[in-house]
């Protein structure tokens, strides 16, 4: 009995409760499937490292004394997921500017897959077990098709840990046909996830920027810092 006492005295020693040390752990999932040849692949990588040092974003990103914690990952296929940038805390315009040239530097790994993003959306779960404690937790995913491949988001929801994660959506816009008339609802009805989880929506490749800008700052400084002051009254 000692002894199992003295195990569990140690064991409670060696996990700590976790204190928040961020604000927000926002993870951006990129497409690299098939239907995204090597121009469209190139602006939405151009695009993310743009959007992330434009002024307004800068300017999200330090709204609040609390870092953000970034991290960007591509998906396509059921075995194509790969981290560009793993977990950065975002403390200083220095650290911001590293984290876009890192992603403008990125190379796509696949080009060949399908669109698996019931996949994609469980590697960002897993990924967001490995992000430092933030009050809050968002996956940003991306994408010019829905899911062809394997298993799709309400599987991923019911399977892998996104009790505590919004799920926000990108819809590129590549194909008004397709756009209008189904991938947006797709995304709307599918992708989405959690309280306040929200769509913005690029009218092709070219208006990437221009979109991610705007999704940025309403993530950096919409729920997250309406929570933070609210909780602050409590």
């Amino acid at each position: 009995m000692i002894r199992w006492l003295i195990a569990l005295g140690l064991a409670a020693l060696a996990s700590p409760v976790r204190a928040e040390t961020c604000r927000l752990a926002l993870a951006l999932a990129m497409d690299i499937s098939t239907s995204v040849d090597e121009n469209e692949d190139v602006l939405q990588r151009q695009g993310l490292a743009a959007a992330l040092i434009a002024p307004e974003v800068v300017e999200a990103f330090f709204s609040s004394p609390a870092p953000v914690a970034l991290a960007v990952y591509e998906w396509s296929g059921r075995t194509t997921q790969r981290v560009i940038l793993n977990w950065t805390m975002i403390n200083t315009e220095a650290d911001l500017l590293v984290a876009a040239s890192t992603v403008q530097q990125s190379v796509r790994s696949d080009s060949g897959s399908a669109t698996a993003m019931g996949y994609a959306l469980a590697f960002g779960a897993t990924l967001m077990q490995q992000a430092p404690p933030c009050l809050f937790n968002t996956i940003d995913l991306s994408g010019d098709g829905s899911n062809n491949d394997g298993y799709g988001p309400d599987s991923a929801y019911r399977h892998f840990p996104f009790q505590n994660v919004v799920v926000n959506g990108l819809v590129i816009n590549a194909a008004d046909f397709e756009g209008e008339l189904f991938l947006i609802p797709f995304f709307e009805n599918n992708v989405l996830h959690g309280p306040g989880a929200f769509l913005e929506i690029a009218q092709g490749f070219e208006d990437f920027e221009r979109a991610m800008r705007r999704k940025l700052e309403r993530e950096l400084k919409g729920l997250q810092i309406g929570a933070l002051k609210e909780g602050a009254h409590q």
